[in-house]
Protein backbone atom coordinates (compact mmCIF):
# COMPACT_ATOMS: atom_id res chain seq x y z
CA UNK A 1 0.00 0.00 0.00
CA UNK A 2 0.94 3.27 -0.83
CA UNK A 3 0.02 6.24 1.39
CA UNK A 4 0.54 10.16 1.04
CA UNK A 5 1.98 12.38 3.83
CA UNK A 6 2.96 15.99 3.76
CA UNK A 7 2.92 15.17 -0.34
CA UNK A 8 4.91 12.41 -0.37
CA UNK A 9 4.45 8.54 -1.43
CA UNK A 10 5.55 6.48 1.51
CA UNK A 11 4.80 2.54 1.56
CA UNK A 12 2.50 1.41 4.07
CA UNK A 13 5.52 -0.52 5.69
CA UNK A 14 6.98 2.40 6.49
CA UNK A 15 4.07 4.93 7.73
CA UNK A 16 4.04 3.60 10.62
CA UNK A 17 7.56 4.78 11.67
CA UNK A 18 6.92 8.14 9.48
CA UNK A 19 3.80 9.23 11.77
CA UNK A 20 5.12 8.06 14.97
CA UNK A 21 8.03 10.31 14.11
CA UNK A 22 5.84 13.46 13.18
CA UNK A 23 3.33 13.23 16.22
CA UNK A 24 6.76 12.85 18.95
CA UNK A 25 8.08 16.19 17.25
CA UNK A 26 4.74 17.36 19.22
CA UNK A 27 4.77 15.06 22.21
CA UNK A 28 5.16 17.61 25.81
CA UNK A 29 7.60 16.99 28.16
CA UNK A 30 6.34 14.83 31.47
CA UNK A 31 7.54 18.26 33.20
CA UNK A 32 5.43 20.36 31.12
CA UNK A 33 2.60 18.11 31.86
CA UNK A 34 2.68 18.81 34.91
CA UNK A 35 3.32 22.43 35.00
CA UNK A 36 -0.38 22.49 32.42
CA UNK A 37 -2.21 20.57 34.89
CA UNK A 38 -0.91 22.82 38.11
CA UNK A 39 -2.08 26.08 35.88
CA UNK A 40 -5.15 24.44 35.43
CA UNK A 41 -5.46 23.64 38.86
CA UNK A 42 -4.75 26.88 40.50
CA UNK A 43 -7.02 28.94 37.71
CA UNK A 44 -10.22 26.65 38.64
CA UNK A 45 -9.18 26.93 42.26
CA UNK A 46 -9.35 30.91 41.75
CA UNK A 47 -12.56 30.75 40.06
CA UNK A 48 -14.05 28.94 43.05
CA UNK A 49 -12.79 30.90 45.70
CA UNK A 50 -13.96 34.04 43.74
CA UNK A 51 -17.38 32.64 43.45
CA UNK A 52 -17.33 31.87 47.44
CA UNK A 53 -15.86 35.42 48.47
CA UNK A 54 -18.65 37.02 46.49
CA UNK A 55 -21.31 34.85 48.27
CA UNK A 56 -19.73 35.86 51.64
CA UNK A 57 -19.81 39.53 50.81
CA UNK A 58 -23.23 39.47 49.83
CA UNK A 59 -24.63 37.62 52.79
CA UNK A 60 -22.42 40.08 54.78
CA UNK A 61 -23.79 43.06 52.53
CA UNK A 62 -26.50 45.52 54.28
CA UNK A 63 -28.29 45.84 51.13
CA UNK A 64 -29.01 42.22 50.89
CA UNK A 65 -32.41 41.78 50.75
CA UNK A 66 -33.15 38.16 51.46
CA UNK A 67 -31.71 38.08 55.23
CA UNK A 68 -33.57 37.97 58.54
CA UNK A 69 -32.54 41.51 59.51
CA UNK A 70 -33.65 42.75 55.51
CA UNK A 71 -36.95 40.91 56.62
CA UNK A 72 -37.53 42.53 60.00
CA UNK A 73 -36.46 46.20 58.92
CA UNK A 74 -39.00 45.41 55.95
CA UNK A 75 -42.03 44.82 58.75
CA UNK A 76 -41.34 47.80 61.18
CA UNK A 77 -40.87 50.31 58.42
CA UNK A 78 -39.88 52.70 61.33
CA UNK A 79 -37.83 52.75 64.65
CA UNK A 80 -38.82 55.27 67.15
CA UNK A 81 -35.77 55.93 69.67
CA UNK A 82 -36.19 58.06 72.65
CA UNK A 83 -33.15 59.54 74.98
CA UNK A 84 -32.23 61.87 78.02
CA UNK A 85 -30.82 65.11 77.12
CA UNK A 86 -26.81 64.46 78.11
CA UNK A 87 -27.14 60.25 77.62
CA UNK A 88 -23.77 60.36 75.95
CA UNK A 89 -23.78 57.36 73.94
CA UNK A 90 -27.14 58.14 72.22
CA UNK A 91 -26.26 61.64 71.39
CA UNK A 92 -23.47 60.59 69.59
CA UNK A 93 -25.10 57.88 68.00
CA UNK A 94 -27.64 60.29 66.77
CA UNK A 95 -24.93 63.15 65.97
CA UNK A 96 -23.75 60.42 63.73
CA UNK A 97 -25.97 59.04 62.38
CA UNK A 98 -24.47 55.39 62.70
CA UNK A 99 -27.72 53.79 63.15
CA UNK A 100 -29.38 55.52 59.75
CA UNK A 101 -26.16 54.53 57.76
CA UNK A 102 -26.45 50.62 58.86
CA UNK A 103 -30.51 50.46 58.08
CA UNK A 104 -31.20 52.69 54.96
CA UNK A 105 -30.28 50.42 52.87
CA UNK A 106 -33.15 48.37 53.89
CA UNK A 107 -35.46 51.38 53.83
CA UNK A 108 -35.83 51.44 57.50
CA UNK A 109 -36.36 55.21 58.85
CA UNK A 110 -35.10 56.34 62.43
CA UNK A 111 -37.14 59.20 64.60
CA UNK A 112 -35.65 60.40 68.00
CA UNK A 113 -37.18 62.18 70.49
CA UNK A 114 -35.56 63.80 73.69
CA UNK A 115 -37.29 63.34 77.12
CA UNK A 116 -36.94 65.34 80.72
CA UNK A 117 -36.54 61.82 82.46
CA UNK A 118 -35.99 58.56 82.13
CA UNK A 119 -39.65 57.77 83.88
CA UNK A 120 -41.20 59.16 81.25
CA UNK A 121 -39.15 57.34 78.44
CA UNK A 122 -39.81 54.34 79.83
CA UNK A 123 -43.76 55.10 80.33
CA UNK A 124 -43.21 56.32 76.23
CA UNK A 125 -42.21 53.05 75.53
CA UNK A 126 -45.13 51.29 77.61
CA UNK A 127 -47.37 53.25 75.58
CA UNK A 128 -46.12 52.72 72.18
CA UNK A 129 -44.74 56.30 71.96
CA UNK A 130 -41.16 54.84 70.84
CA UNK A 131 -39.63 51.22 70.42
CA UNK A 132 -35.85 51.97 71.94
CA UNK A 133 -34.58 54.17 74.64
CA UNK A 134 -31.57 54.80 77.53
CA UNK A 135 -31.86 55.67 81.10
CA UNK A 136 -31.57 55.67 84.82
CA UNK A 137 -32.01 52.07 86.58
CA UNK A 138 -33.88 53.44 89.32
CA UNK A 139 -36.98 54.62 86.96
CA UNK A 140 -37.63 51.36 85.50
CA UNK A 141 -38.31 49.66 89.19
CA UNK A 142 -40.82 52.69 89.58
CA UNK A 143 -42.16 51.66 85.94
CA UNK A 144 -42.31 47.73 86.86
CA UNK A 145 -44.51 48.75 90.46
CA UNK A 146 -46.96 50.78 87.78
CA UNK A 147 -46.80 47.84 85.49
CA UNK A 148 -45.54 49.38 82.49
CA UNK A 149 -44.40 47.45 79.49
CA UNK A 150 -40.87 47.44 78.54
CA UNK A 151 -37.95 45.10 78.69
CA UNK A 152 -34.17 45.76 79.95
CA UNK A 153 -31.82 45.23 77.25
CA UNK A 154 -28.47 46.25 78.00
CA UNK A 155 -26.76 48.36 80.17
CA UNK A 156 -23.44 50.50 80.16
CA UNK A 157 -20.74 49.45 81.76
CA UNK A 158 -19.21 52.03 83.48
CA UNK A 159 -21.17 54.94 85.28
CA UNK A 160 -19.36 58.08 85.49
CA UNK A 161 -18.05 58.93 89.19
CA UNK A 162 -18.79 62.48 89.05
CA UNK A 163 -22.53 61.72 86.88
CA UNK A 164 -24.38 62.42 89.59
CA UNK A 165 -23.93 65.55 92.46
CA UNK A 166 -25.90 66.99 95.14
CA UNK A 167 -25.82 71.05 94.73
CA UNK A 168 -26.01 73.88 97.40
CA UNK A 169 -25.75 77.59 96.67
CA UNK A 170 -22.46 78.82 96.45
CA UNK A 171 -23.21 80.45 100.32
CA UNK A 172 -25.17 77.86 101.71
CA UNK A 173 -24.03 77.09 105.05
CA UNK A 174 -24.53 73.51 104.23
CA UNK A 175 -20.77 71.49 104.18
CA UNK A 176 -21.96 68.05 104.99
CA UNK A 177 -24.14 65.35 104.29
CA UNK A 178 -25.46 65.39 107.76
CA UNK A 179 -26.02 68.72 107.44
CA UNK A 180 -29.35 68.30 105.08
CA UNK A 181 -31.27 67.40 108.52
CA UNK A 182 -34.60 69.07 108.29
CA UNK A 183 -33.73 70.96 104.17
CA UNK A 184 -35.92 71.43 101.59
CA UNK A 185 -34.19 68.93 98.24
CA UNK A 186 -35.16 68.76 94.99
CA UNK A 187 -35.18 65.53 92.32
CA UNK A 188 -37.14 64.04 89.92
CA UNK A 189 -39.31 61.65 91.58
CA UNK A 190 -38.61 57.94 90.76
CA UNK A 191 -34.96 58.69 89.13
CA UNK A 192 -31.47 57.57 89.78
CA UNK A 193 -31.10 60.66 91.99
CA UNK A 194 -33.89 59.64 94.18
CA UNK A 195 -31.91 56.15 95.19
CA UNK A 196 -28.83 58.52 95.39
CA UNK A 197 -30.53 60.54 97.95
CA UNK A 198 -31.85 58.28 100.24
CA UNK A 199 -28.42 56.44 100.08
CA UNK A 200 -26.41 59.67 100.97
CA UNK A 201 -28.78 59.97 103.36
CA UNK A 202 -28.15 56.68 105.17
CA UNK A 203 -24.89 57.06 104.40
CA UNK A 204 -24.73 59.83 107.64
CA UNK A 205 -27.41 58.15 109.72
CA UNK A 206 -30.60 59.64 107.91
CA UNK A 207 -34.02 58.74 107.09
CA UNK A 208 -35.84 59.88 104.63
CA UNK A 209 -38.48 61.75 106.51
CA UNK A 210 -35.94 63.46 107.79
CA UNK A 211 -35.36 66.31 104.61
CA UNK A 212 -38.31 67.73 102.83
CA UNK A 213 -38.04 66.22 99.42
CA UNK A 214 -39.38 69.07 96.39
CA UNK A 215 -40.23 66.55 93.28
CA UNK A 216 -39.25 68.92 90.36
CA UNK A 217 -37.29 67.47 87.00
CA UNK A 218 -34.32 69.13 86.20
CA UNK A 219 -35.32 71.81 84.09
CA UNK A 220 -38.34 73.05 86.48
CA UNK A 221 -35.59 72.58 89.58
CA UNK A 222 -32.70 75.02 88.05
CA UNK A 223 -34.69 78.54 87.89
CA UNK A 224 -36.00 77.45 91.68
CA UNK A 225 -32.47 76.60 92.99
CA UNK A 226 -31.10 79.66 91.61
CA UNK A 227 -33.62 81.71 93.00
CA UNK A 228 -32.99 80.22 96.86
CA UNK A 229 -36.15 78.00 97.03
CA UNK A 230 -34.66 74.70 97.88
CA UNK A 231 -31.81 74.02 99.85
CA UNK A 232 -30.05 71.54 97.86
CA UNK A 233 -30.45 69.94 94.47
CA UNK A 234 -29.73 65.92 93.45
CA UNK A 235 -28.60 66.38 89.70
CA UNK A 236 -27.80 63.95 87.10
CA UNK A 237 -24.51 65.81 85.52
CA UNK A 238 -24.75 64.69 81.90
CA UNK A 239 -21.16 63.18 80.83
CA UNK A 240 -21.07 65.34 77.49
CA UNK A 241 -19.89 69.45 78.92
CA UNK A 242 -21.81 71.79 77.10
CA UNK A 243 -21.97 75.41 77.92
CA UNK A 244 -25.60 75.31 79.01
CA UNK A 245 -25.27 71.97 81.07
CA UNK A 246 -21.96 73.37 82.63
CA UNK A 247 -23.36 76.17 83.86
CA UNK A 248 -25.46 74.81 86.77
CA UNK A 249 -24.89 77.28 89.96
CA UNK A 250 -23.51 76.17 93.37
CA UNK A 251 -21.07 73.76 94.38
CA UNK A 252 -21.14 69.90 95.18
CA UNK A 253 -20.97 68.44 98.60
CA UNK A 254 -21.16 64.73 97.21
CA UNK A 255 -21.08 62.72 93.93
CA UNK A 256 -21.20 59.10 93.33
CA UNK A 257 -17.86 58.52 94.23
CA UNK A 258 -17.99 59.89 97.30
CA UNK A 259 -21.08 58.18 97.98
CA UNK A 260 -20.42 54.24 96.28
CA UNK A 261 -17.17 54.40 95.66
CA UNK A 262 -15.68 52.13 93.06
CA UNK A 263 -19.58 50.58 93.05
CA UNK A 264 -21.02 53.73 91.37
CA UNK A 265 -21.48 51.51 88.01
CA UNK A 266 -23.08 48.77 90.06
CA UNK A 267 -25.19 50.85 92.03
CA UNK A 268 -26.28 53.17 90.19
CA UNK A 269 -26.30 51.72 86.81
CA UNK A 270 -27.94 53.24 83.02
CA UNK A 271 -29.80 50.45 81.21
CA UNK A 272 -30.96 50.50 77.61
CA UNK A 273 -35.20 49.63 77.21
CA UNK A 274 -36.97 48.09 74.38
CA UNK A 275 -40.36 47.27 73.92
CA UNK A 276 -41.66 43.74 74.04
CA UNK A 277 -42.29 43.19 70.27
CA UNK A 278 -38.31 44.43 69.45
CA UNK A 279 -37.05 41.41 71.64
CA UNK A 280 -39.70 38.84 70.37
CA UNK A 281 -40.37 39.69 66.75
CA UNK A 282 -36.80 42.28 65.84
CA UNK A 283 -34.05 40.18 67.33
CA UNK A 284 -32.12 41.11 64.44
CA UNK A 285 -32.50 44.32 64.49
CA UNK A 286 -32.25 44.97 68.01
CA UNK A 287 -28.84 43.20 67.57
CA UNK A 288 -27.70 45.74 64.86
CA UNK A 289 -29.24 48.60 67.77
CA UNK A 290 -26.83 47.86 70.43
CA UNK A 291 -23.90 46.86 67.75
CA UNK A 292 -24.45 50.48 66.78
CA UNK A 293 -24.78 51.87 70.58
CA UNK A 294 -21.82 49.86 71.60
CA UNK A 295 -19.82 51.79 68.73
CA UNK A 296 -20.77 55.04 69.95
CA UNK A 297 -19.49 54.73 73.35
CA UNK A 298 -16.23 53.36 71.94
CA UNK A 299 -15.92 56.71 70.07
CA UNK A 300 -17.02 58.51 72.97
CA UNK A 301 -14.91 56.51 75.33
CA UNK A 302 -11.68 57.34 72.89
CA UNK A 303 -12.89 61.65 73.26
CA UNK A 304 -12.43 61.40 76.80
CA UNK A 305 -9.19 59.38 76.65
CA UNK A 306 -7.86 62.21 74.45
CA UNK A 307 -9.19 64.62 76.11
CA UNK A 308 -7.74 63.78 79.46
CA UNK A 309 -3.99 63.09 77.90
CA UNK A 310 -3.96 66.77 76.73
CA UNK A 311 -5.27 68.00 80.17
CA UNK A 312 -2.47 65.81 81.47
CA UNK A 313 -0.17 67.16 79.73
CA UNK A 314 -0.78 70.49 80.43
CA UNK A 315 -0.43 69.25 84.66
CA UNK A 316 -4.71 69.82 85.56
CA UNK A 317 -5.98 66.45 85.86
CA UNK A 318 -3.93 63.43 87.88
CA UNK A 319 -2.47 61.52 85.41
CA UNK A 320 -3.93 58.63 87.10
CA UNK A 321 -7.26 59.02 85.57
CA UNK A 322 -5.60 58.92 82.26
CA UNK A 323 -4.41 55.22 83.13
CA UNK A 324 -8.27 54.11 83.82
CA UNK A 325 -9.99 55.78 80.85
CA UNK A 326 -6.99 54.05 78.81
CA UNK A 327 -7.78 50.63 80.40
CA UNK A 328 -11.85 51.56 79.60
CA UNK A 329 -11.07 52.30 76.17
CA UNK A 330 -10.49 49.02 75.49
CA UNK A 331 -13.25 47.58 76.78
CA UNK A 332 -17.13 47.68 75.57
CA UNK A 333 -19.35 50.33 76.15
CA UNK A 334 -21.92 48.14 77.00
CA UNK A 335 -22.79 44.79 78.21
CA UNK A 336 -25.61 42.37 78.67
CA UNK A 337 -27.56 42.01 81.63
CA UNK A 338 -26.25 39.89 84.45
CA UNK A 339 -26.80 38.65 87.54
CA UNK A 340 -24.99 40.95 89.34
CA UNK A 341 -26.09 43.95 87.79
CA UNK A 342 -29.94 42.74 88.28
CA UNK A 343 -29.00 42.21 92.20
CA UNK A 344 -28.51 45.30 92.78
CA UNK A 345 -30.93 46.65 91.04
CA UNK A 346 -33.28 44.57 93.48
CA UNK A 347 -31.80 46.32 96.42
CA UNK A 348 -32.85 49.47 94.97
CA UNK A 349 -36.38 47.91 94.55
CA UNK A 350 -36.05 46.97 98.20
CA UNK A 351 -34.86 50.21 99.52
CA UNK A 352 -38.06 51.71 97.89
CA UNK A 353 -40.51 49.33 99.50
CA UNK A 354 -38.80 49.70 102.53
CA UNK A 355 -39.98 53.49 102.98
CA UNK A 356 -42.91 53.07 101.19
CA UNK A 357 -42.08 54.64 97.44
CA UNK A 358 -43.51 51.33 95.70
CA UNK A 359 -46.83 49.62 96.94
CA UNK A 360 -45.08 46.19 96.48
CA UNK A 361 -42.44 44.20 95.86
CA UNK A 362 -41.10 44.06 92.46
CA UNK A 363 -38.88 40.81 91.30
CA UNK A 364 -36.62 42.88 88.38
CA UNK A 365 -35.33 39.60 87.34
CA UNK A 366 -38.75 39.00 85.74
CA UNK A 367 -38.18 37.82 82.65
CA UNK A 368 -40.86 39.85 81.11
CA UNK A 369 -38.68 43.13 82.33
CA UNK A 370 -35.65 42.10 81.71
CA UNK A 371 -33.57 40.01 79.09
CA UNK A 372 -31.11 37.84 80.22
CA UNK A 373 -30.09 35.01 78.04
CA UNK A 374 -31.34 35.52 74.70
CA UNK A 375 -29.12 37.98 73.92
CA UNK A 376 -26.16 37.20 71.08
CA UNK A 377 -23.01 38.91 72.13
CA UNK A 378 -20.59 37.33 70.22
CA UNK A 379 -20.38 40.62 67.95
Amino acid sequence: MTLVFDGHAIAASESGNQISSVMNQFKLPKSSIMQLLEAVGLFMGGIIFCIVLDRWFSNRSPGSSNTPLAEQARRLKQLKIGYPEGMTNLEVLRAQSLLERRLQPFGLSVTWSSFLSASSLIEALSNGTIDFCGGGGTASIFSQAADHVFVRVAKEKYTSPKGQAILVPENSPIQTLADLKGKKIAFDKGSSAHYVLVRSLAKVGLDFSDIEPVYLTQPEALPRFCRGEVDAWVIWVPYTATQARSAYPGRSIADLESIFGEKASVEVPTYYYAIPELVRDYPDLLKVILEEVNEAGTWAKRQELEAAQRLAEQHEIDPSIVGTLQQRSGERAIIPIDDQSLNALQQQANTFRDINLIPERVDVKDGTYSLQTKQNWTY
